[in-house]
């Protein structure tokens, strides 16, 4: 490699964080907030690693919200990226290109069921926006049944669908939602909850069933809290939509490509939807998302269309480079190894911390901590609090729930035993931390 190649990093000027957090405030819009009081300058990546303005190494436990599933700048899928960047970087879907094909061969093998056509998009928020059309292009209706408090998108029918209040920015969304409980409610247990959530969604579809075009859910709700049903209830839930004739939309935006232990979440369920988002892991970072259904469904989105990016060749190639490692390196296996050991490491700080720590949920490498404070702003004031702490320690874990008082844990499925072991043992000394805060 050239010395100029080579060098870049060590020669650029790092402006650093008070500055970015200024040129933040002066130029971004308002609604652009960040984790940490004192938060670093992040300027370079390697695998599970980032790294600060001033060299200090942080450990990566949430991959841009399950995003960098492969690892950052990981070499076996980067070079890829840059290979085809120097080849092709950029047509419309008006003209005939290789990686995107070979793409969409590639998921048809590996979606379940008789999932095998796919449209290519560009981000999550797209992926939902575009299953939520077909649902409506196939069935000639136009209600939705969503879960409380998910997180579908940003868009104004993704938003309209999403159940969590926070995510909901515009007031004037479309009224053809019907919410229904999700299964899970502090003080039922999982089988009470799903329970009353199936019986919920049975009264929405006989007032309106001949109304709905789908019901779209999370397998595993991330930003809701990481909560995740009873092993039977996406099969009722399926089976009750087919009654009425509802489709059955499957957002694996977070859940997909492995981090749950299995390809898509919706396999833990053994549950075929009939349409499936996926993005983030998808790309490692890239931009790519897409939505795919049945050969049948795919069908009734007829009238021509296009996406400028969507699929484009340097996604396209990307996508492919991701596939391979997550095949390659056995990533699914990897989580659902991994994520017991994390799991038992967090269930035992609970043993430890019962004061602080409520429950411990999740599977494979979707992991949530929600921690208890004496009202529902001090569990939020101390999961900011175990946040920073953890960042000054080297660890980057990230926050969600109803209340944002759940710790989440969704590092690069390439983590390390030995990362575990040693963000389990500083978590500890945060957490006697705080305990000792909390006796006072």
């Amino acid at each position: 490699m050239p010395e100029s190649e080579g060098t870049v990093l060590e020669q650029q000027e790092f402006i650093g964080r008070e500055a970015v957090a200024a040129k933040r405030k002066q130029y971004f819009y308002p609604c652009t907030v960040h984790f940490y009081k004192n938060s670093p300058q992040l300027v370079r990546g390697s695998m599970q690693f980032v790294y600060d303005e001033l060299g200090k190494e942080y450990t990566d436990f949430f991959a841009g919200v399950s995003v960098v599933a492969c690892g950052h700048c990981n070499p076996a899928i980067t070079s890829r990226t840059i290979a085809q960047l120097q080849q092709l970087q950029h047509t419309t879907t008006v003209y005939l290109t290789q990686p995107s094909v070979d793409l969409a061969e590639r998921l048809a093998e590996l979606l379940p069921g008789d999932l095998r056509r796919t449209f290519f998009v560009n981000s999550g928020s797209e992926a939902n926006e575009g299953a939520l059309l077909l649902a409506r292009m196939h069935t000639g209706r136009k209600g939705f049944i969503a879960l409380e408090s998910g997180l579908h998108g940003r868009t104004n029918l993704t938003m309209s669908v999403t159940g969590l209040p926070m995510w909901r920015t515009d007031k004037y969304l479309d009224e053809d939602v019907a919410f229904i409980e999700r299964a899970y409610q502090p003080g039922l247990t999982l089988e009470e909850a799903a329970t009353q959530s199936l019986q919920s969604l049975e009264r929405v579809l006989k007032e309106k069933g001949n109304t709905i075009a789908a019901m779209i859910v999370e397998p595993i709700q991330g930003n809701g809290g990481m909560i995740m049903p009873v092993s039977w209830y996406f099969r009722e839930v399926k089976a009750l939509l087919n009654q009425y004739g509802v489709l059955l939309i499957a957002d694996e935006i977070q859940t997909g490509f492995g981090r749950t232990g299995v390809m898509f979440a919706m396999e833990h369920f053994d549950v075929v939807p009939d349409i499936i988002s996926m993005a983030k892991a998808l790309g490692n970072g890239v931009p790519v998302a897409a939505f795919a259904t049945s050969d049948e469904i795919a069908l009734s989105l007829n009238r021509p269309s296009a996406s400028t990016f969507g699929g484009n060749p340097v996604s396209a190639a990307t996508a492919l480079a991701v596939l391979d490692y997550i095949r390659d390196e056995h990533l699914p296996e990897r989580a659902a190894q991994l994520g017991d050991r994390l799991k038992a490491g967090l269930k035992s700080l609970q043993e430890r911390y019962p004061v602080l720590i409520a429950d411990v949920r999740g599977t494979g490498l979707m992991l949530g901590m929600e921690l208890i404070g004496t009202g529902t702003s001090d569990a939020a004031l101390l999961t900011d609090y175990v946040l920073e702490e953890m960042k000054d320690r080297g660890y980057l874990i990230g926050k969600n729930g109803i209340n944002r008082n759940v710790l989440a844990f969704q590092p690069p499925l390439i983590i390390t035993a030995a990362d575990i072991d040693g963000m389990i043992t500083v978590l500890n000394e945060v957490l006697l931390q705080a305990s000792a805060d909390v006796r006072k």
